[in-house]
């Protein structure tokens, strides 16, 4: 006769699982998690890093095996990623309890790297509370928050593998590493007064005023006396000044060289921002998340007294941020007022990141300096984010997302390449593969001096060596002259060369997870074009393995090349000249050109005639700087890009309906956007009075019903917008609702700027993803 078990869970027969854990699983208390959850499921066994994740191996009965898999997923760490997990069920073996092993050496490295997180709330409750021991600690931490990738020097993640190897634990932190239920339990950066890093204030001379927490009223006493201070942080060093005074702010420009560039702002907390600017409910998750990057919002009208007007001179935004650390936390619940808090660097120089460098680079701009003992293994800058469309979109990827990877969807059967990427020249990043992820680096800047380019090698050095890679191929801008284009030709591996425009849609697909065949508008400043012209108009048409020139804008004469980037009006006088080249007088007779001297005329005239020194381009971002001057704006930049973000600027609040003329020319070759119609009527709206902010919101809508015009004519439904013209809000929000209404499927970057700085992941996917023929496109007639 049968039977029925009456056989509890705690009595069925035992069994044991492995599980490999694949993602961003370590430095965020992914094993002291599964630690108390084997023990609250009464599991033995064990968990260790290892260099591809977290492995696992429990036994107990069947159920709580299964529970264990299931709340693994459900219940894990709030800032870890887990990107995939594998199991596999055996025989028991008789564990004796549940432990956490030494990490594994060797094997792949595929394990994430964590990017720094922002200070959490229990260790901010800390800081403010004067019974606890680490009471105003500027490097509190736990497994929720603190220090990762500007740490750790090796993989697998423990302390002895980061720049807090030398610290050694006092017994109170020991104690809280080895207490499973203590959320300090194996967090690797843990520190408090008694045994980790200090502070240390310094003259400019390197001699050492004060130390700990007089340190740090010093340093705070002289921002209040309008004095500079260079403040080493989690990533590198901060110049920081009053963002209250004038002349504080006025100062710190002149020595560092920065006549016009907005500066950052680091406020005291989310009210005082509010106070000063507009931020809706994207911003603000932008500004409290463990990411916390620099946010750009309007600033309100009448509300700028904590910002001097040199703070971000001629534009209604402020990059603003909160603090990211325990030190600025205290730094600025002291002061109680935004500090200006810029890259501690000289213009277009790497981040300083140590003491020495500190002394010598920023010397003769920051009058004290405000330094620490805990070692930097990495440069890491803010990232900077605004809002488009709805959604976040980085302008510059760095603290709190590098170097997290982007993934691939190769074809079924290919296996990925170890890749290196090595990006543009502007705004430069790099890039690796591991497996199908491409690990995008922080940003490293303009390679155009000795300290960037020696930036550029040493962090594609680290990001190679810390997931240990044999790289197979490089893949570069098909530039000859850029610096990363040269390293790439010297490193003998096998080369693979993607046009700059192309590297940018292909970025924005992989972003977005896109297969072809996909249309995408690359509009930017200059990209090398194959036809011996400056590119920065281009509309791409991707197929597999390949692409074309579906569309372009006009070409015209950009007298001075590289110095028309810096004076919107020479590319306003290069269109200008192709526009009336058959028509002298009426060139001559154009009120725009009064400011033009009868020399400077004459020799523009000839070089755009004769070509000498004088390159044609089809480039949006100069069309861009050209109609800031015809409006009005802007005859030269300060710094890259002012004339178009002042363009922007000025729509604002001005009736954007209306339009003007492009045309759309079709014949052999690619079809051509002909801006001529729109910049005549620029004139005649210039003439007749029309104000730069309606001329401007005109100008942005012609752009946008551009891109509509051929999408319409290449007949692909998905539309990607990269290169940095697409940093534009009101370019990319009326171009996305333009081919939304006209049904296509619009996309965007997010996670990865639009600018040069996603350069490196396109480049990657070309190389990792086999394409043959990334340089030059094959011909294509409409």
């Amino acid at each position: 006769m049968a039977t029925t078990s009456t056989r509890t869970a705690d009595q069925a027969p035992a069994a044991r699982v492995w599980v490999r854990v694949r993602g961003a699983v370590q430095g965020v208390g992914f094993r002291p998690f599964v630690f108390r959850l084997a023990r609250e499921l009464s599991l033995k066994g064990w968990v260790n890093n290892s260099a591809a994740g977290v492995t696992i191996e429990a036994e107990g009965p069947a159920p709580a095996l299964e529970a264990l898999l299931s709340r693994l997923v459900d219940e894990k760490p709030p800032n870890s990623i887990i990107e995939g997990m594998e199991h596999s069920f055996l025989d028991p073996c008789g564990f004796s309890g549940f432990e956490i092993r030494e990490s594994a050496p060797g094997g792949d490295k595929t394990t994430l790297v964590l990017p720094d997180i922002a200070t959490c709330p229990e260790c901010l409750a800390e800081l403010r509370d004067p019974a606890a021991r680490r009471h105003r600690y500027p490097f509190t931490n736990c497994t929720h928050c603190g220090p990762r990738y500007t740490i750790i020097e090796s993989l697998p993640y423990d302390r002895a593998a980061t720049t807090m190897g030398r610290f050694e634990m006092c017994a109170d932190c020991r104690r809280e590493y080895a207490d499973p239920s203590d959320r300090r339990f194996h967090a690797q950066p843990i520190a408090c007064p008694a045994c980790g890093p200090r502070l240390a204030l310094w003259d400019r001379e390197g001699k050492a005023l004060a130390f700990g927490d007089a340190a740090l009223a010093m340093a705070e006493e002289a921002l209040r006396s309008g004095r500079v201070a260079a403040v080493k942080g989690v990533g590198g060093f901060h110049l920081m000044a009053d963002s209250r005074s004038a002349a504080a702010v006025a100062g710190l420009r002149e020595r560092k060289r920065r006549s016009e560039k907005p500066f950052a702002v680091l406020f005291p907390s989310l009210d005082s921002i509010l106070e000063a600017a507009q931020a809706g409910d994207v911003e603000v998750r932008m500004l409290t998340s463990p990411e916390a990057p620099i946010v750009l919002l309007r600033r309100r009208p009448g509300k700028g007294a904590a910002l001097c007007e040199g703070v971000a001179p001629g534009v209604p935004t402020v990059g603003a941020m909160l603090p990211s650390n325990p030190l600025h936390h205290i730094l600025m619940a002291d002061l109680g007022f935004p500090v200006v808090a810029t890259s501690g660097n000289l213009s277009e120089e790497p981040l300083c990141v140590d003491e020495a460098d500190a002394l010598l680079r920023l010397g003769r701009i920051a009058d004290v300096f405000l330094v620490h003992d805990r070692p930097i293994a990495r440069h890491v800058d803010d990232s900077i984010a605004r809002v488009v469309a709805g959604r976040p979109l980085l302008l510059r990827r760095a603290r709190g997302h590098a170097p997290l990877p982007v993934r691939l969807d190769p074809p079924a059967g290919r296996k990925v390449p170890a890749v290196l990427a090595t990006g543009g020249h502007l705004k430069n990043t790099v890039a690796v593969t591991v497996g199908d992820g491409v690990h995008l680096s922080q940003h490293i800047g303009d390679l155009g001096t000795q300290a960037s380019s020696a930036a550029f090698e040493s962090v594609l050095s680290s990001l190679t060596q810390l997931y240990g890679l044999a790289p197979q191929a490089i893949a570069c801008d098909s530039h000859p002259d850029y610096a990363s284009t040269r390293f790439a030709e010297r490193s003998g591996l096998a080369l693979t060369r993607v046009q700059h425009h192309l590297a940018h849609v292909l970025a924005c697909m992989a972003e977005n997870r896109l297969a072809a065949p996909v249309l995408g508008a690359a509009w930017d400043g200059t990209g090398y074009g194959p036809d011996g012209t400056v590119w920065g108009g281009e509309f791409l048409l991707i197929r597999p393995g390949g692409f074309s020139r579906a569309a372009h804008w006009r070409t015209f004469p950009l007298p001075g090349g590289e110095t028309a980037v810096r004076e919107p009006r020479r590319s306003a006088f290069g269109l200008l000249f192709e526009a009336f080249r058959n028509d002298p007088a009426g060139l001559e007779g154009l009120e725009c050109l009064a400011s033009f001297s009868g020399q400077e005329r004459k020799l523009f005239g000839q070089m755009c005639l004769k070509g000498t020194g004088t390159p044609r381009t089809s480039s949006a971002g100069r069309l861009f700087d050209a109609t800031a001057f015809l409006a009005g704006l802007r005859e030269k930049n300060a710094f890259e890009g002012q004339a178009a973000m002042e363009l922007e600027a000025a729509a604002e609040g001005f009736d954007g309906s209306g339009s003007y003329p492009v045309g759309l020319s079709a014949g052999p070759g690619p079809l051509v956007l002909d801006w001529e119609p729109l910049v005549r009527a620029i004139l005649s709206d210039r003439a007749a009075k029309v104000p730069a902010g309606t001329i401007s919101a005109r100008f942005h809508r012609a752009l946008a019903d551009a891109i509509v015009s051929v999408a319409r004519a290449a007949g692909v439904s998905k539309v990607v917008l990269s290169g940095g013209c697409f940093q534009n809000a009101l370019l990319t929000e009326t171009a996305v609702a333009g081919l939304a209404g006209a049904g296509f499927k619009p996309y965007w970057h997010q996670r990865v700027p639009p600018n040069d700085g996603g350069i490196a992941l396109g480049q990657a996917a070309a190389a990792a993803l086999g394409w043959k023929d990334a340089e030059k496109p094959s011909e294509e007639e409409h």
